[in-house]
């Protein structure tokens, strides 16, 4: 896809919910909000409704952003309302049946949401709500959490609300955040209430972070990118080894063949080579012939970032052509890239040049790229 406007950075797509009940029960005592007979108590008790004041912390601190990002969400309190609130423009996608939601709302919601192809979605609530979400979500898309409820025993909320604004604004900037595996945790209200903390794991989601450096680096705080390149390939040796049935294709370009080496492989470094349980299956394969071996296979690539022009699709690697991709699928796209590679497109997207614009259409958004050992960043593509 030819863009004329290569240095504009891409529209980012927020996806805001709430949960308006989340944690009205917590000054009364209630030990959490969970089920309507606990919401109507709290509210017959004057409880007051504040997840919607603590997502508006969050998205006031985007108001210097406007024009750079847009809105999805559902109606009324359930993101409609702070929305309007602060004048930010936005899509319903989402209308639930009653007044008083349920959790099934928030998962219709999000579910929606996901299928809107957005590249956040920033919810309050608490872990009950966390749950909801995780339930559709998964690690389909990023989330994060606005602290907004009564339990906030989860890894995919923010310290406060402000926190999580600032995170978003930094994605929507197109500045480089960390993304980690974050658990959702939460734990048995009925029990809670009787003294008892029995807290359950329900899963992981996928959650952005202020940028932090975990991987080797020189005293002066720099990285250092031998080491870096190492700590990439251990971590793509790592995913190959727990999924021995899998084909990894492995596209062109230095990062890649870094990873070819640390694996002990023969590399094409202009070319693209299949490798299956540690060895070479297919080398300098053609487009025709990766689509006939990869047929009904489970296939991830392997993909680096152009440096200076941030392609990852269309320089290099036209053997990875639209029919395949389609055929694996972007969950199985693998990027890879050293933070100083990312850090001088200086808040440049990522380019995707399939030569098939609608296939770039679906494909754009968030893409993580892995960074070093089990560390990863959020990075746009267009």
């Amino acid at each position: 896809m030819i863009n004329n406007d290569s240095d504009r950075p891409a529209i980012f797509k927020l996806g805001v919910l709430v949960n308006p009940f989340a944690g009205i029960g917590g000054a009364l005592a209630l030990k959490g909000s969970d089920g309507a007979e606990i919401r109507e108590k709290a509210l017959a008790m004057g409880a007051e409704q504040k997840a919607n004041e603590k997502m508006a912390k969050a998205l006031s601190i985007l108001e210097a952003l406007s024009g750079q990002f847009t809105v999805v969400t559902a109606s009324g309190e359930m993101g409609e309302t702070v929305c309007e609130s602060l004048g930010i423009p936005y899509e319903v996608i989402y209308t639930p049946n009653t007044e008083q939601t349920e959790g099934e709302d928030s998962e219709r919601a999000a579910k929606a949401m996901v299928e809107a192809n957005v590249d956040l979605l920033l919810f309050a609530g608490g872990d009950g709500t966390a749950r909801n979400i995780c339930s559709v979500v998964g690690t389909q898309v990023p989330v994060l959490g606005v602290p907004a409820g009564c339990k906030i025993h989860s890894g995919v909320y923010c310290v406060s609300p402000s926190a999580a604004g600032q995170v978003v604004s930094q994605m929507i900037a197109g500045e480089l955040v960390s993304e980690m595996d974050a658990e959702v945790r939460d734990i048995d209200e009925n029990a809670f209430r009787e003294g008892k903390v029995i807290a359950k794991h329900y899963g992981e989601m996928r959650v952005p972070a202020e940028l932090t450096y975990v991987q080797a680096v020189k005293m002066g705080g720099k990285e250092d990118e031998a080491l870096v390149l190492d700590d990439i390939a251990a971590y793509v040796s790592e995913i190959m080894s727990d999924e021995p049935d899998t084909y990894f294709v492995m596209g062109s370009g230095s990062t890649v063949g870094a990873i070819m080496e640390f694996l002990g492989l023969d590399n094409t470094l202009l070319g693209v080579d299949v490798v299956k349980q540690g060895e070479i299956v297919a080398s300098d394969v053609t487009a025709s012939e990766l689509i006939t071996l990869t047929q009904d296979k489970p296939t991830k690539v392997i993909l680096t970032v152009i440096g200076g022009q941030g392609h990852i699709l269309g320089r290099g690697n036209q053997q990875l052509s639209p029919a395949f991709i389609r055929q694996i699928g972007k969950q199985n796209m693998l990027v890879v890239a050293t933070k100083q590679k990312l850090q001088a497109l200086n808040g440049k997207p990522l380019r995707l040049d399939s030569s098939d614009a609608a296939l770039d259409t679906e494909l754009a958004g968030a893409f993580t790229v892995i960074t070093g050992y089990k560390d990863k960043v959020l990075c746009q593509a267009v």
